[in-house]
């Protein structure tokens, strides 16, 4: 009776404590294992607006005066700071125990993302440096911990935004937020974790899913190789495995798994199949476990044509920017990340551009879950492309980005850039280029949007903006009847950016953002308010304006084959949301969802 007491106390420990802390969930939901460790919770810290933490030993602190709730941002209301002028540096410290059952094992310190420059301290020694401000990122802490002792791990982040060098997205570069500029994040804003890893351990898989050929395709990386070792690979439907396979652990191999009559993944039925991994060496013993999952679909361009499982697929797109009253960046919770893709489900959309913000890895998890397509867009604004320095932070980071999720079936285009205009010599061409290239090298299943209603260079489809609020004027200028509109940027183009294009009616073409619709009666006025065009007085007004936007673009529906919709909820001073900020209701979702959901119009053929 001692024994079954205790051990429901402890079990009763363990839950309380689970449902306390913050964001307690498993991060990464496609790659999972069973030993981890979640680091969220208060740590102590201490600003360093100066930027002299490494003359005052703060790599070696014991702890630091104020206190901060991870992984939440220190100008978010969340981590109890809400400090929302410009922070240069942050230092964070807290105690880390290695459990004893990990003993043997390599330790992986992972961090979801902080932002921007990151240098990581254990018991004052060095551990490692990562640029990047929304990729995820991680470092082997195995040689500076030891089981059963307790160790001191310090975090300094440091973001020098106003130096035009780091892709930031929408956070504000003046003082305040201002027009569709925002509140910052500095440092730690996804959450912070512990695993244990065998040497020879699964590092990434990467997957394609032939639904042509009825086969899944994966291609292994391993941390580390031994003679003997095999990779186990079980395909799952339920308790039925559909396909498998039992291979000589092997560095980048494809494996191809045929799979019998595939259920596919589409937002009408977002089937997804469980994968297994499991690594043993040559006496069958188990080295490495993990759990994964995978939806059959398959994305592609024909003509002008976006397709999805082979059948051309209208895509009605809202803007999500990924905003938080309390958290900024960080969503309060799982369930908020849920929420936010059933809000504009409800709404009318079946996916989301998602803007000027790399979302966390529990987000497309729900969009896979609950059958919603999504657009990966890079922060790419905050940086000018003429510094080297600005492209190369740039680069490394949109490349961990892709490697990072291009396994979820919900995430159907890259999008690395939005409105560039920096058209006065030939260099911005030259590295739209590049990137474009490169995304299509690191993941060749997806179409790329280049650039966003911006500067036509190379891309897999067109793509403009227009806030046009009169619906009839909208319908001539996306198409005249002989040409589409394409946005030119503010003033003169210049002769010499030869590298610039004009769209010709060969590739798919997607109004990616329009609407933006203000409406006074929603939304009283607000001195800071801020929105497109004129606002509409009543909310009987947005109804008709919103209609007969969309009804416009609809029209053009055998030229143009899907648009987004600005935008799913107000984000502080702009208020042109369909949802407030808090995530209440603004408008009858009914209406508006009957409006985004118009069947599209019969056309010739």
């Amino acid at each position: 009776m001692k024994t079954k007491f205790l051990i429901s106390m402890a079990l009763l420990i363990a839950v309380v404590s689970y449902a306390q802390m913050p964001r307690a969930e498993y991060p990464r939901p496609q790659f999972e294992r069973a030993e981890w460790m979640n680091l969220n919770g208060e740590w102590s810290f201490t600003f360093d607006l100066a930027n002299t933490g490494h003359e005052r030993d703060f790599s070696n602190s014991k702890g630091f005066d104020g206190k901060i709730i991870v992984p939440f941002a220190p100008e978010s209301k969340l981590s109890g700071v809400a400090h929302t002028e410009f922070i240069n540096a942050v230092w964070y410290q807290r105690t880390l125990q290695i459990p004893q059952e990990w003993i043997g094992k390599d330790i992986k310190l992972n961090f979801g993302a902080v932002f921007y420059e990151s240098e990581i301290f254990i018991d004052g020694k060095f551990v490692g440096r990562h640029y990047g401000g929304s990729d995820s990122f991680s470092f082997d802490i195995t040689k500076f911990v030891s089981d059963g002792k307790e160790h001191n791990l310090v975090v300094h982040a440091q973001s020098d935004l106003r130096s035009e060098t780091l892709p930031s997205g929408k956070q504000s570069h003046k003082l305040y937020s201002h027009v569709c500029m925002y509140t910052r994040t500095t440092g730690i804003w996804q959450t912070v974790w512990m695993e244990a890893v065998n040497p020879c351990g699964l590092e990434r898989v990467q997957v394609f899913t032939d639904i042509d050929q009825n086969q899944l395709v994966v291609t292994p990386t391993f941390y580390h190789l031994s003679n003997g070792n095999r990779l186990l690979i079980r395909v799952k439907d339920g308790d039925k495995v559909v396909a498998k396979a039992n291979v000589v652990a092997s560095q980048g191999m494809p494996i191809v798994l045929p799979i019998k009559k595939p259920k596919l993944w589409s937002p009408e039925s977002p089937f997804l199949y469980d994968v297994e991994y499991e690594v043993r060496d040559a006496s069958n013993q188990l080295l490495d476990h993990v759990n994964a999952y995978v939806g059959m679909r398959k994305i592609h361009i024909s003509g002008t044509q976006i397709y999805l499982n082979n059948q051309p697929y209208y895509q009605r797109l809202v803007l999500d920017q990924g905003f938080y009253p309390d958290g900024v960046w960080t969503a309060p919770s799982d369930a908020a990340l849920k929420a936010d893709i059933q809000m504009s489900m409800a709404a009318g959309f079946n996916g989301a551009r998602l803007h000027q913000k790399v979302f966390e890895e529990r987000f497309y998890y729900w969009a896979d879950k609950l059958g919603y397509l999504v657009w990966g867009e890079m922060a790419s604004w905050g940086k000018t492309s003429s510094s080297v320095a600005a492209a190369r932070n740039f680069i490394s980071e949109w490349t961990n980005i892709v490697v990072r999720d291009r396994n979820h079936p919900a995430l159907v285009t890259w999008t690395p850039f939005n409105e560039e205009w920096e058209a006065t010599t030939n260099e911005m061409g030259r590295f739209l280029t590049d990137v474009y290239e490169l995304t299509r090298k690191l993941d060749p299943s997806r179409p790329v949007n280049t650039v966003s209603g911006g500067l036509y260079v190379i891309s897999d489809f067109c793509t403009s903006h227009s806030y046009q609020q009169d619906a009839n004027k909208l319908h001539t200028m996306l198409f005249d009847g002989q040409k589409f509109y394409q946005p030119q940027a503010p003033g003169k183009v210049h002769a010499n950016t030869v590298d610039h294009l004009y769209y010709d009616g060969k590739v798919p073409y997607i109004i990616d953002e329009f609407g933006g619709i203000k409406c006074a009666e929603a939304n009283p006025s607000k001195e800071n308010a801020w929105g497109y065009g004129d606002a509409a007085i009543t909310k009987e007004d947005f109804y008709k304006r919103l209609e007969s936007q969309v009804k416009a673009i609809l029209a053009h529906c055998d030229k143009i084959c899907g648009f987004c919709y600005t935008q799913l909820t107000d984000v502080e001073q702009e208020q042109n949301g369909i949802y407030y900020f808090d995530r209440s209701a603004k408008y009858d979702m009914e209406r508006v969802r009957n409006i985004f959901q118009m069947e599209l119009p019969k056309t010739e053929k």
